[in-house]
């Protein structure tokens, strides 16, 4: 099976597909997979296709619809990256709510110039309140982890859980987790964001389009509130007015970012496409 991969993916499981070639999503009419992470794909560019095997667990930007329409099978990699996710959350958490990066900029710069007990106070993590939207697997590592803070948590289900907007009101610290939908697009408004506390910390590893991206910046801009982000709404593009504010922590994307959890996605894409050739069940399809 003739498979197209845009990149060349992690791990030495790349290396067992037999007839791969890594390259751009320009038409070509012999491709019968395609591996890409979270492209959009025109089907029409590929008459042969039959699997798009995506490396990562969201897929919103494929046009899994229209894929599915022409009978084109879907995988995606859930499970895997779980525990990378919740730990680059928490580190987003702690780098903000602890101002971490600002401390580092001080140092770096020279402008520590006083004792310890100068001035440069944070808040406190232990024992506030966090508020996870999306209790899934990703969530539920990060609640799990909110244990050894003794944090109080409240969080949002697709059935039942905390009110949306009794969650913003009552955390210190907010949390995305929840997958892109077109129920979730923009689920974080204006208006939701000005429930937010004064010094609230708003984080977001999931999805830069959850948010109304420009209501964000405004609260930012203002000094109300902190954020840690590793999302954006139209990535790579990073919003001009957020590089130099000092109380927003910025990372690339980068949730999934390590070499264990980024080879276990490779494997998982493999696998997938290894079954498909051999007419076996998916692993992890994308119904």
């Amino acid at each position: 099976m003739k498979v197209l991969a845009t990149r060349r993916y992690p791990g030495p499981a790349f290396e067992e597909l037999r007839d791969v070639e890594v390259g751009e999503l320009r038409p070509r009419d012999d491709v019968e997979a395609l591996v890409v992470a979270n492209d959009p794909i025109d089907p029409a560019h590929f008459p042969s296709l039959r699997l798009v095997a995506n490396f990562g667990v969201g897929y919103d930007r494929l046009g899994v619809e229209e894929l599915h329409a022409r009978g084109i099978a879907v995988t995606n990699t859930p499970g895997v990256l779980d525990a990378a996710t919740a730990d680059l959350t928490w580190a987003l958490i702690l780098a903000a709510r602890r101002r971490v990066v600002e401390g580092d900029q001080r140092v770096r710069a020279g402008a520590w110039s006083g004792s310890w007990a100068d001035g440069f106070l944070a808040e406190e993590l232990t024992r506030s309140t966090l508020g996870i939207v999306g209790l899934g697997r990703i969530g539920s590592a990060v609640a799990r982890r909110a244990e050894g803070f003794e944090l109080r948590v409240l969080s949002t289900r697709r059935s039942g859980g905390t009110p949306l907007d009794d969650l913003l009101q009552e955390s210190d610290i907010v949390t995305i987790h929840a997958p892109l939908t077109p129920e979730t697009h923009g689920l974080i408004d204006a208006r939701r964001l000005s429930l937010l506390r004064d010094g609230a910390c708003f984080v977001n590893t999931a999805r830069g389009e959850i948010v109304d991206e420009d209501a964000l910046v405004a609260e930012l801009v203002s000094g109300r509130i902190r954020a840690g982000l590793d999302v954006f709404a139209h990535e790579p593009h990073v919003p001009e007015s957020l590089m130099s504010l000092p109380n927003v922590v910025l990372t690339p994307h980068i949730g999934s970012g390590t070499r264990q959890t980024r080879e276990a996605m490779t494997r998982i894409v493999v696998d997938n496409i290894q079954a498909f050739e051999r007419g076996d069940e998916l692993l992890t399809p994308v119904r």
